[in-house]
C-alpha cells in the first residue's frame, strides 16, 4: 500500500478556500436581499436583468445602468434606426428633387418646360411614366414672389410642393373644372396683396413640381403638342403686364435622369431641400428626425466616419425595405383582386394614404418609390374621366416575372376603358421604362397592329422573342432581368370600379 503525503500547510489553504467560495456560493442562494424601512415588492417586469439577450448580442447592466459597450451597440442601432426611417420617410423630397435636377439640366425654374412631343420613351429615366400621352413637366419656384400659371382647357394637371404633397389639380377636378384658367401660387410666408382673378394657391414649400398631360386626338400628335406650347405659361406676378417667354424643350428620345439616390447620397439630396425650404415645410416631428442623423436646416450636413458608415448601411436597408413594400408586400389590402397578383397604385383610393385616418406608411412608401406626384384625380372614381391603374411584378405562380422567360396575359372582352387602355413593362432597378430594341416597351388600344380578338378581348405576350405571328400583340424583355408591368385604363367604366371586369393573370409560356 502506497503512501501520499500532503504538504499540510498547503493542503489545508486549499480546503479553507473551496470551504469558503461553497458557503459565499450557498449565503448568494439562501441570504435575502436587504431590506429597508421604505422597501417594497418591485415588479420584474420594470426592472432590467444584469444581461440581456436581444438580436443585438448580450446587452450588459449594473443594478440597471448599461455598461460602455452596451451604450455604443444601443446608440449605433439607434442611429440606423432612424437613417432608415429618414429614409423611408424622405422618399417624397428624395424624388422632387432629382426631378428639379433633371429639369435644370435643360434650363431655369419657371421657364422651362420639358415636353415630349413625339412621348416619351426609355432613354429617359421617369418613375412608371407612360408612352401615350404628351407630357409637360416643370418646376416652379416662388422664392422671388408670386408666380402666375396659365393653364389651357381640357389637360390633366398636377402641382405639388417640394415634399409631392398636393397643392392643385387642374383639368376636370380643379378649380378650373377643365375650363383652364390664371392660378396664382403664392410663397408660403407671402403677406402682400392678391389680386382678383386668379385661382389662389398656397404651399407650405417654394419648390413645386408641374406636370400636365395633353391628350392626343386622331393620333396627332403635332397638334396636340402645339396646343400646349402656345397656351400655357409662368411667369411672376409683378411681370404680369410684360411675362418673359417660355422655352418649351423636346425630350423625346433624350436621356434625362429624374430617379433619386439609393445609397448615401440620398441623405445628401434630402439635406438640400431641408436648406432650401422654410422650416415649417414639414412637422416638428419629421425635423427631429431629420436632426438626430445630422440634417437640420441652417447647419452643415457633415457625419463623422463612424455616422457616414451607419447612414450608408441606413440607406442599403432602406432601399431594400422600399423594394420588399413594393414588389412583396405583405398587405393583403394592397391588392385590388381576391386572387390575384394585381396591386392597386393608392390603397384605399385616398391620396394622402390615410384612409380611416389613419396614415399607412407602408402605401406611402410603396407609392413614392414607384411614382411620382399626389392628386385625387389619380383615383378619384369618375366614370368615363381620369384614369386608373394596377400593376403587378409576380406571375399566376407566385413567382417574380424573369425576362428570359415567355408569357402569356389575356384581357377578357369589354376592356372599361372610354378613352383607351395601355399596358407598360418596367425595369424593376430604375423603376422606370425597359430598356429593349423598342423605345415603347407597351403595348395599348391606340397603337397600330394591335390584334383585337373577335370577341373585343386581346391577348399579350412577353419575353426575349414574339411568338411566331404575334409581334403586334409582343412586348419584348430582357434575359438576366426582372421586370413588372402597369394597366392602365383612361376614362375607366363602372365594370372597373365594380371589378365585375378583371384582368388575367401573367402565365408562364413554357
Amino acid at each position: 500500500m502506497k503512501t501520499i503525503l500532503f504538504s499540510l500547510p498547503l493542503f489545508a489553504i486549499a480546503m479553507m478556500a473551496i470551504s469558503c467560495n461553497r458557503a459565499e456560493q450557498q449565503g448568494k442562494e439562501h441570504t435575502s436581499p436587504v431590506t429597508y424601512k421604505m422597501t417594497t415588492e418591485i415588479p420584474a417586469s420594470i426592472t432590467t436583468p444584469d444581461e440581456v439577450e436581444t438580436s443585438l448580442g448580450t446587452l450588459r447592466f449594473f443594478d440597471g445602468f448599461p455598461d460602455e459597450a452596451t451604450v455604443q451597440k444601443v446608440y449605433d442601432n439607434l442611429d440606423l434606426q432612424r437613417g432608415v426611417q429618414v429614409f423611408l420617410t424622405s422618399i417624397p423630397a428624395a424624388s422632387a428633387y432629382a426631378f428639379r435636377t433633371g429639369i435644370r439640366t435643360f434650363g431655369p425654374d419657371n421657364q422651362t418646360v420639358l415636353i415630349t412631343e413625339s412621348l416619351v420613351d426609355s432613354h429617359g429615366l421617369f418613375l412608371t411614366g407612360n408612352t401615350e400621352t404628351i407630357y409637360n413637366i416643370t418646376w416652379l419656384d416662388t422664392k422671388d414672389g408670386p408666380l402666375v400659371i396659365e393653364v389651357p382647357a381640357g389637360v390633366l394637371g398636377v402641382i405639388d410642393d417640394f415634399w409631392f404633397r398636393f397643392v392643385t389639380d387642374f383639368g376636370p377636378l380643379g378649380p378650373d373644372k377643365g375650363n383652364g384658367g390664371k392660378f396664382l401660387l403664392l410663397p408660403p410666408d407671402y403677406t402682400g396683396d392678391i389680386p382678383d382673378g386668379y385661382f389662389v394657391l398656397h404651399s407650405r414649400t417654394y419648390g413645386h413640381w408641374c406636370f400636365f398631360r395633353v391628350f392626343i386626338e386622331s393620333g396627332d400628335m403635332g397638334t396636340a403638342a402645339e396646343y400646349a406650347k402656345k397656351n400655357y405659361r409662368a411667369y411672376p406676378l409683378e411681370l404680369a403686364a410684360d411675362p418673359p417667354a417660355m422655352n418649351f424643350l423636346n425630350i423625346s428620345g433624350k436621356y434625362i435622369n429624374t430617379v433619386h439616390s439609393n445609397d448615401f447620397s440620398f441623405f445628401e439630396e434630402v439635406n438640400q431641400v431641408i436648406q432650401e425650404e422654410p422650416l415649417d415645410a414639414v412637422d416638428s416631428e419629421v425635423r427631429g428626425m431629420l436632426a438626430s442623423i445630422g440634417i437640420q436646416k441652417g447647419k452643415p450636413f457633415a457625419p463623422d466616419a463612424r455616422m457616414k458608415n451607419i447612414l450608408t448601411d441606413a440607406a442599403a436597408i432602406g432601399n431594400a425595405t422600399a423594394r420588399a413594400i413594393n414588389f412583396s408586400t405583405r398587405d393583403k389590402e394592397a391588392y385590388y383582386y381576391p386572387n390575384s397578383a394585381w396591386k392597386a397604385v393608392f390603397e384605399g383610393n385616398d391620396y394622402q394614404f390615410s384612409p380611416g385616418g389613419v396614415l399607412s406608411l407602408d402605401t406611402r412608401t410603396l407609392y413614392y418609390y414607384m411614382a411620382t406626384g399626389s392628386s385625387p384625380s389619380f383615383m378619384q372614381k369618375m366614370v368615363c374621366q381620369l384614369s386608373q391603374y394596377i400593376f403587378t411584378e409576380h406571375d399566376a405562380t407566385g413567382q417574380y416575372l424573369d425576362g428570359g422567360k415567355s408569357y402569356h396575359l389575356h384581357l377578357p372582352p369589354n376592356i372599361p376603358a372610354k378613352r383607351f387602355w395601355s399596358l407598360v413593362v418596367y425595369d424593376p432597378q430604375t423603376r422606370s421604362f425597359l430598356q429593349t430594341d423598342n423605345p415603347f416597351p407597351s403595348i395599348s388600344s391606340l397603337k397600330e397592329g394591335v390584334v383585337i380578338n373577335p370577341d373585343s378581348s386581346v391577348d399579350v405576350w412577353f419575353g426575349p422573342e414574339p411568338p411566331p405571328g404575334k409581334e403586334g400583340n409582343w412586348i419584348q424583355t430582357v434575359p438576366g432581368k426582372g421586370w413588372f408591368i402597369m394597366l392602365r385604363i383612361y376614362g375607366p367604366l363602372e365594370p372597373w370600379f365594380d371589378k365585375t371586369w378583371k384582368p388575367g393573370e401573367i402565365e408562364e409560356v413554357k
